[in-house]
């Protein structure tokens, strides 16, 4: 490179490469870097090897003598020197864990005959829907959550084994379970009584009414399956029948004849 250099000169090219002159040839290295200490710092602007007048510890320069936490904690305490990082950690007795800088061994729980670790989960016998958890020698309890349901409450069921309700699928029809049998929606029939009369609604449910009779007559023909009293078939007397304008002896005074009038 134009300098002239004697037999057996040592110098550095930029690069980090170290260069001699020997039997007139040019014979260049990388440099090699020696380091006596477990956390230097980068090398210098200008030179190649890092340096042990500081530390480099979890990516932060630390200057000579510097003491100083770790980003893990648990009150450990570290300190540079000479490019060497030396920390100390709390003696911690082993059992329950009465501080944070601990990092002890908790306690093992007895619950109901049996052992179990710190941070075991299990269910109770028999049942799934519930489950505990071992805390430092004291178990805790609690039900499995379950999600919110955006069906009606007559629309969920729970299955056997299951810890939480379903949805059913929306119901087609109405389902009952006195006489097992099923109607569809809009359907009206009459339960037993000829005065009432229910309907099937398009969520599943049943709704019934019951009908007033308005018309009345002192003795009226009761047609059986017919709810109100038909005053205008004929007469009842005395547990008997007789149509419109038909006559008849009385049942108390045989001199006396009777005649049925529709009014």
């Amino acid at each position: 490179r134009g300098i002239p250099r004697e037999p057996g000169a040592h110098w550095t090219e930029p690069g980090c490469q170290s260069c001699i002159c020997q039997g007139g040839r040019v014979l260049c290295d990388t440099v090699s870097c020696s380091i006596p200490c477990s956390h230097p710092l980068p090398a210098p602007a200008g030179a190649c090897c890092p340096i042990c007048t500081g530390c480099l510890h979890e990516g932060v320069a630390r200057a000579e003598g510097d003491v100083f936490s770790p980003s893990a904690g648990n009150c450990t305490v570290c300190v540079c020197l000479a490019g060497n990082v030396s920390c100390l950690s709390p003696e911690c007795t082993p059992g329950s864990c009465p501080a944070d800088c601990c990092s002890c061994n908790p306690e093992k729980c007895n619950f109901r005959g049996r052992t179990y670790a710190h941070g075991a989960r299990f269910s109770l016998d028999g049942d799934d829907c519930t489950t505990c958890v071992c805390q430092g020698g004291e178990v805790e309890c609690s039900f499995t959550p379950c999600p919110l349901l955006d069906c009606p409450q007559h629309q969920r069921h729970l299955g056997p084994g299951q810890c939480c309700s379903t949805c059913r699928d929306p119901p087609t029809g109405c389902f009952l379970d006195d006489n097992g049998m099923e109607f569809p929606v809009g359907q009206i029939w009459s339960p037993g009584d000829p005065c009432e009369l229910c309907i099937c609604q398009a969520d599943g449910s049943v709704s019934c009414q019951h009908t007033d009779c308005v018309e009345t007559c002192p003795y009226p023909i009761r047609i059986p399956g017919q709810c109100c009293p038909d005053c205008s078939a004929g007469c009842t007397y005395m547990g008997r029948i007789f149509s419109n304008n038909e006559t008849f002896p009385s049942a108390l005074d045989p001199c006396l004849s009777c005649i049925c009038l529709v009014r």
